[in-house]
């Protein structure tokens, strides 16, 4: 799919602040970060063939095989969504090929009723953006600026 920037100072926080853990954050940063994004992703249920995540300044890059292309979309978007990376270069591959999503990042003031209206002209479609990011989203009311969400095109 290729590269996708993101909010680097907003999203989940998955490290840690006891001291011991400080120390070996600064000897070895980057892996460990890359580690706890992999196990982020498992933790939200994703199934990923062979799952790589690398970190190296700010880049996350991810690869294996995604089932469809939705969780590799909500793979890309958990890794993006996180505090620390910029930028996700996804270099995944998709056992069962679909067109893709578009992706959209909240503004101040944006709810997903808002965000339905501007997207698909029905702010009662929200539901639709809601269930398009889970488990990312747990809550329709709790998205924040600078979030990316998947903007899936509707069905017929």
């Amino acid at each position: 799919m290729g590269i996708f920037d993101f909010v680097k100072e907003a999203g989940a926080k998955v490290l840690g602040k006891d001291d011991q853990e400080k120390e070996l954050i600064e000897k070895n940063k980057e892996m460990i970060f890359a580690n706890k994004l992999k196990r982020h992703i498992m933790a939200l249920g994703f199934e990923v063939e062979n799952l790589k995540v690398e970190f190296d300044d700010g880049v996350a890059t991810v690869r294996g095989m995604a089932r469809t292309q939705g969780e590799r979309e909500k793979i890309i978007l958990a890794l993006g969504n996180t505090e620390g990376v910029a930028t996700v270069d996804d270099r995944m591959d998709v056992g069962a090929p679909e067109p893709e999503a578009q992706f959209y990042t909240v503004k101040k003031g944006d709810t997903l009723s808002k965000i339905a209206k501007e997207c698909y002209g029905d702010p009662m479609k929200y539901p639709t953006i809601f269930e398009a990011n889970k488990p990312m989203l747990e809550d329709p009311n709790l998205i924040y600026p600078g979030q990316v969400l998947r903007i899936p095109a509707l069905q017929q």
